[in-house]
């Protein structure tokens, strides 16, 4: 069974919770704490619900080698840097991170970190962040896993590129050693990716497969992604937010600049507002188009004891009047007293 919800800092994430929007600095601080700050401002005036930071350096993501195997394909974003040199680029200094994270929860944001090795969940236990996110590349990563779930913290995971029993596997991992909440998102791991490749359907898909609440780290251009997700019933969508794209940075191409993250979240708002409850009752404002429905009324001078019949009764708007169901049962019945044409027919007016 599916929990249906859980609490993080008093905000409820799951079913029938507004979608837990998360902005995601990354690297787009550019080794600037200035602008690290400014990008949290930001993400709160934009009403986002959280925001998330990466914990690693380039020495505990991989080595300095300049070999084949660690320089980046031309296919991709950063290609032709090594993996450590990117590292280099992206990586949030430690020494900043009870910083930002404290200042953003100022700001009333939920702050937390995806942690990259076991040192950094360490670190981060140490930091008291509410929760975790799994990247989608660390999701193979079981002694990763292990050790977040140890920390009895709820876990957000990318799914990336992990198969069907990879992605089992990484959450038997979590639960086992303690998660008490689990969220899968679905994620295209390609920089940007293309909305041919989003396939947001699996948001749902997850969902059932798995057992789990389910959501969306979007690395497409746009909103058009999240806001999907968000009507096939996301419970996390996540996304990249910069200050300006023209700025550079490792993650520009597919991050949010302040004023596309508040439309985003006003989207998101909206569509929740607009699926609503399953109902089959008219609101109050419905209601008042009844004028449009037909029903049944009385259309020429009916005198106390006269038979119904279709030339004295028809079934025409408004909808005052008996249901036109009723037609065939009050044909043949007469009425208890005089009616005017234009009266709309009632039971109270047949004999019975």
């Amino acid at each position: 069974m599916i929990k249906k919800y859980f609490t993080v800092k008093g905000k409820r994430i799951g079913f029938g919770c507004p979608t837990f929007i998360i902005a995601e600095m990354s690297g787009n601080h550019k080794h600037d704490i200035r602008r690290a700050y400014k990008i949290i401002d930001e993400a709160a005036y934009a009403g986002v619900d959280a925001i998330k930071l990466q914990t690693y350096t380039p020495d505990t993501m991989t080595i300095p080698a300049k070999t084949k195997w660690f320089k980046i394909g031309k296919a991709n974003t950063w290609a032709g840097q090594t993996l450590h040199d990117l590292y280099k680029t992206a990586y949030t200094p430690w020494e900043w991170q009870p910083k930002l994270l404290k200042y953003a929860e100022k700001k009333r944001l939920i702050a937390f970190s995806t942690p990259f090795d076991i040192s950094a969940v360490d670190f981060l236990e140490k930091c008291n962040v509410p929760l975790y996110k799994v990247a989608s590349f660390e999701n193979v990563d079981l002694e990763l896993l292990k050790r977040i779930g140890e920390t009895g913290k709820p876990v957000i995971i990318s799914r990336g590129l992990a198969s069907i029993a990879d992605t089992k596997l990484a959450i038997d991992t979590l639960k086992k050693a303690g998660a008490p909440a689990i969220v899968v998102l679905h994620c295209i791991s390609s920089y940007p990716a293309t909305l041919e490749q989003m396939n947001v359907a699996t948001v749902v898909d997850v969902r059932k497969r798995f057992n789990v609440l389910s959501g969306l780290s979007d690395h497409s251009l746009g909103l058009t992604a999240s806001v999907t997700a968000v009507a096939l019933g996301a419970s996390v969508v996540e996304k990249h937010f910069t200050l300006a794209r023209k700025d550079g940075g490792p993650d520009w191409a597919f991050s949010l600049e302040p004023d596309e993250m508040r439309r985003l979240v006003t989207e998101i708002r909206d569509v929740e507002k607009a699926i609503g409850q399953p109902t089959y009752k008219p609101d109050k404002r419905e209601s008042e188009n009844i004028v449009f429905k037909r029903s049944l009324f009385v259309v020429a001078d009916i005198k106390k004891g006269q038979t119904l019949t279709r030339k004295n009764i028809r079934c025409i708007r408004p909808g005052y009047g008996l249901a036109p169901k009723y037609l065939d049962k009050v044909l043949g019945k007469k009425s208890i007293k005089h009616l005017t044409s234009g009266t709309p027919l009632a039971w109270k007016f047949i004999q019975r």
